[in-house]
């Protein structure tokens, strides 16, 4: 067979198909304007944005703008180069030691995207005879750089101690252990259970390493994301991350011990081979680490909204799915409603992300819903207002 003719029979090419054949396909929806990113303009339409990982509201902040425009002006619109050679500026390497400090770690090392900045550091940790203990749910990003590494990966059932502790008893290992799950799951916005996976790691003599790329700057009392959150900072060896939620930009980071950033300087792909972080991006994260040092209240309000967007769903009788982070996450049952409530919620003015098995069982289709800081009271009763509305024409609320 033809290889473009098996690919076009495949049954992603069908399930797109039948998306729009239905006038219910929901991706890749142009955004053509962003007001403060709590508004959006998309499809010729005005929306509120439910549907961002823009929680603390950075991407529109005076004080980034500015930094932004003036590392441009300064350094102009890229390196043309990766790390390794000729691609580190003064500004990255301000951005590492700025960044390291602020999570409590000795050093980091940032990489173009946090896609990259996963797969390069698993493909550099892990080699034959170490095992990778995963999380069934982990991101893709951790699963291909557990597919990239030369290490065994080993998967244990989502937060399931009980299991990971199995396979940390029973998996034979000539080298060395490395545990990886992210610090809060993207999808349901459920946390690690960090205390019990530190005390795990300790236990069995393995490493451990935290994608908290929805945590940091969000959770822990001064926004050092999940291991701070559960008081378990010291047990945590590596976290990773990225730039494009809380940082407003995009790239990515791993932090930990200065000696172990030293290797992944030198061993990590995607440090080594690919074209560093632009400087306006560099520059972007700098001055987000700025405001989310001098302005703890946007992670206050925040908090408001979600708890109250909470309780606002809670009255409305919907079926929340709620673990302590930004995302919410409103269960609605099969892919077909699901698809049809995203689809009238966008008529209604609201953006928000429909989610449909694999990545959720089947039966538990959501719509993904997230807040930032600078959502007003205003933006809040809107998406509410919405909800209720396709919610009783559909049925699903009596």
């Amino acid at each position: 067979m033809d290889l473009f003719d098996k690919l076009l029979s495949s049954p992603t090419v069908q399930r797109v198909q039948g998306l729009r054949e239905a006038e219910v396909y929901p991706y890749f929806r142009e955004i053509s304007e962003s007001e403060g990113g709590t508004h959006v303009v998309a499809n010729g339409r005005r929306l509120v944005m439910a549907g961002s990982n823009n929680y603390l509201g950075l991407t529109h902040h005076p004080h980034v703008i500015e930094a932004t425009r003036a590392a441009i002006a300064r350094y102009g619109t890229g390196c043309t180069g990766s790390r390794f050679l000729n691609g580190t500026l003064t500004l990255h390497v301000e951005l590492e030691r700025r960044l390291a400090k602020f999570l409590g770690r000795e050093a980091s090392i940032t990489s173009g995207t946090g896609f990259q900045t996963n797969v390069g550091a698993l493909g550099a940790l892990a080699s034959r005879g170490d095992v990778i203990f995963g999380d069934r749910d982990n991101h893709a990003s951790l699963i291909d750089g557990c597919r990239l590494a030369f290490g065994k990966l080993v998967k244990y059932r989502h937060n399931d101690m009980e299991d990971l502790e199995r396979l940390l008893r029973e998996t034979p290992c000539e080298g060395g252990r490395l545990i990886v799950a992210d610090g809060v799951f993207s999808m349901l916005g459920d946390l690690a259970p960090l205390p019990d996976m530190v005390a795990l790691a300790r236990r069995y003599d393995a490493r451990l390493m935290v994608d908290d790329a929805h945590a940091v700057g969000v959770l822990g009392q001064r926004g050092r994301g999940s291991a701070e959150h559960f008081g378990v900072e010291a047990g945590v060896d590596l976290v990773v991350g990225t730039f494009s939620k809380s940082f407003a930009t995009i790239g990515g980071f791993v932090a930990g011990r200065a000696d172990v950033i030293d290797y992944l300087k030198h061993a990590s792909r995607s440090v080594v081979f690919s074209a560093s972080m632009p400087p306006s991006n560099v520059a972007t994260v700098l001055a987000c680490l700025d405001v989310i040092e001098a302005e703890p209240e946007r992670r206050e309000r925040l908090w408001r909204n979600v708890r109250r967007m909470k309780q606002g769903f809670d009255d409305l009788g919907f079926e929340v799915i709620d673990h302590g982070s930004p995302i919410l996450s409103i269960v609605i049952g099969s892919d077909e409603a699901t698809f049809e409530f995203n689809r009238r919620l966008f008529e209604e003015g609201v953006f928000v992300n429909p989610v449909v098995p694999p990545a959720v069982p089947e039966g538990q289709s959501l719509l993904r819903t997230s807040y930032m800081a600078t959502h007003t009271d205003e933006d809040l009763d809107a998406i509410l207002g919405a909800f209720r509305r396709v919610g009783e024409r559909l049925r699903i609320l009596e």
